[in-house]
């Protein structure tokens, strides 16, 4: 016979625990409160409230469940609430919140995920009324970037971030005899604290760590600088969470980055050396997966990480195709890369990736193969399978078609009594063509970025320009 569960309030008030563990035992009910229309037109004093997202509420609901059990949370529950008119006060209507109070406590349930944005107020009454911890979608990514961060880099991101979303949940609506949550996440046990202590210290620790980001954001210029003396062209993997990314940056390098079909298994980017069909090295980074409704704190405390996506030569924007929401994931990513900055319609910088070939319906892979080969080669997605390595080498190939547009090409005989010329043209620039003459001399058609092309006619001043 199974052993009976303690009552709630024990299980909430237990000692430190690994955070996998009191996960696997926080029961947990995710609602999804969706709008229905745009709330208040018109009428004074109203919740002004953002138009409703155009997904389907059960694709949307399903990707917030897929948030929950990403950080191993038992969830036993999941609904969504239509909501015509948000209330300031609770969000939903007073008969809900009722409904729902009877709801989790006859499931013992002890944390409430909302699937979007709370008011500190709002949080605070649900809380009060239900009885149980309550998050928002963004506390949700907090929580699990907090999980997912290995660097050290990675971990100051993350608690600048989750500090700047405590502070704004520091309200009057808290007295100062009541104690703000501690802890790095919502699984953390009571604070110490009251607020204005609590603000203070919040301040002076984003302060310290602001340093410290501002210390890793000269570490990564150098490292970019130095990369520029080489110089290797960089090639950024962004797209959707679960797109894939980590699996066809593995397969195109033969790494070991963590990869699994969980959201944001990828937090800490990583970057290796690839080669391009024609012998030339790139350097391939891997970055964090982007998602819909991604708090705007996040992207901030990730600046530092995303500018090797903003000074990359070429975007891999890898999309899971197979995805019934491919569409709409996709202009979630745009629209992050243009808070970057980044115009994600310049198709001479990015490729779209059509990841996930192999989990299609054979005729529907026909279609988008057709799709693909219809296309003009500059614009031309490519459609592939990280797990099978189905058209990776035609992704190389538009990559290196992107990186080469716009450099010069020499056509350069070599002697054979001079071996140091070729090893030269080898390893500085790209060999297109190689024609063996009589006696040992070799033809070379060569590439080469601008940059170096200066060395190359000092080096080879007999060197007949093409292009």
């Amino acid at each position: 016979m199974a052993e009976p569960r303690p009552p709630k309030q024990d299980r909430l008030r237990r000692g430190p625990e690994p955070e996998r563990d009191i996960a696997a035992r926080t029961r947990t009910l995710v609602i999804g409160p969706y709008l229905a229309r745009v709330a208040g037109a018109g009428r004074a004093g109203a919740v002004q409230s953002p138009p409703p997202n155009p997904r389907p509420m059960e694709a949307r609901l399903d990707e917030a469940v897929g948030l929950a059990r990403a950080i191993d949370l038992d969830v036993v529950g999941q609904f969504i609430v239509v909501v015509s008119a948000p209330r300031p006060s609770t969000l939903l209507g007073k008969g809900k919140v009722e409904e729902i109070a009877g709801r989790i406590a006859a499931d013992e349930v002890d944390l409430v995920v909302m699937d979007g944005a709370l008011t500190p107020v709002q949080q605070r009454n649900l809380e009060k009324a239900w009885g149980a911890k309550v998050i928002d979608r963004t506390g949700l990514i907090l929580e699990i970037f907090g999980r997912r961060a290995r660097t050290r880099e990675g971990a100051l991101q993350v608690e600048h971030a989750h500090l700047a979303y405590q502070k704004s949940r520091l309200v009057r609506s808290w007295t100062h005899l009541e104690r703000q949550r501690g802890g790095f996440g919502f699984l953390g046990g009571p604070g110490e604290t009251q607020i204005e202590a609590d603000r203070r210290i919040i301040q002076d620790r984003m302060r310290r760590i602001e340093r410290d980001l501002d210390a890793v954001k000269q570490t990564r210029s150098l490292h970019r600088a130095s990369r520029r003396r080489v110089p290797y062209p960089i090639v950024a993997l962004v797209g959707y969470t679960n797109a894939g990314k980590s699996t066809l940056f593995n397969r195109l390098t033969s790494a070991e980055v963590f990869a699994e079909n969980l959201l944001f298994a990828t937090l800490d980017p990583t970057s290796r050396a690839i080669k391009l069909p024609h012998g030339e090295t790139a350097i391939l980074s891997d970055t964090v997966g982007f998602i819909s409704d991604l708090p705007t704190m996040l992207v901030a405390a990730f600046r530092a990480t995303l500018e090797d996506v903003i000074e990359a030569d070429v975007l891999l924007h890898v999309r899971d195709i197979s995805h019934g929401e491919t569409e709409a994931e996709a202009a979630d990513v745009q629209n992050v890369l243009r808070q970057l900055g980044i115009n994600p319609d310049d198709r001479a910088r990015v490729i779209e990736v059509w990841n996930k070939a192999d989990l299609l319906a054979a005729d529907e892979r026909d279609r988008l193969a057709a799709v693909v080969e219809r296309a003009e080669p500059e614009t031309r997605p490519a459609l592939v399978s990280a797990v099978t390595g189905e058209g990776i080498d035609a992704l190389l190939a538009g990559i290196e078609a992107r990186i080469a547009k716009g450099r010069p090409s020499f056509r350069i005989a070599v002697e054979p009594s001079d071996g140091g010329a070729s090893n030269w043209l080898h390893e500085e620039a790209e060999i297109i063509e190689r024609l063996d003459g009589e006696g040992g001399r070799t033809e070379l058609t060569v590439r080469i970025a601008p940059e170096k092309e200066p060395r190359l006619r000092k080096r080879f001043p007999q060197a007949e320009r093409l292009t």
